[in-house]
């Protein structure tokens, strides 16, 4: 019996996922940005290198508060921004740091313009695909 019980242990460690790391927007401006020439494009486009503190969260589960902004509502594409549309990277008003592309677990859900939620998930670190933002919180969903 005292093998089943050890067994079990491994088991129970995985169905529990642990609390996200809950980080603020200014955690995310560890970063500095070459603006470099895309052969394949033809177009210029600024490059991340990124500081110690956000490498550090590259593949962990976290949580931030901010903006939700549909890119295209049709197939679910939204981002998270530490500003309103008004003011957000889009429109000139802040950085690409201050946005994070949000890959939904569940895909049929739409948000408001500007309502301002906590989302959760995996953060990936892009640093040279120009398809996608430089943040991109995998596996996303809504916490509050």
């Amino acid at each position: 019996m005292k093998k089943f019980g050890i067994l079990l242990i491994p088991l129970f460690a995985f169905t529990f996922s642990a609390e996200p790391i809950t980080i603020n927007w200014k955690r995310l401006t560890d970063v500095r940005f070459t603006r470099k020439l895309n052969r394949e494009l033809s177009m210029y486009f600024l490059y991340p290198t990124f500081g110690p503190s956000v490498n550090a969260l590259q593949g962990k589960e976290i949580s931030i508060r901010g903006y939700m902004i549909p890119v295209d509502e049709n197939d679910h594409i939204y981002v998270i921004s530490a500003k309103p549309m008004a003011a957000c990277f889009f429109c000139g008003g802040a950085g690409p740091e201050s946005i994070i592309e949000l890959q939904f677990r569940k895909k049929k859900q739409r948000f408001r313009t500007d309502e301002v939620l906590t989302v959760r998930g995996r953060l990936i670190l892009n640093a040279d695909n120009v398809d996608h933002l430089n943040y991109i919180l995998k596996d996303a969903e809504v916490i509050e």
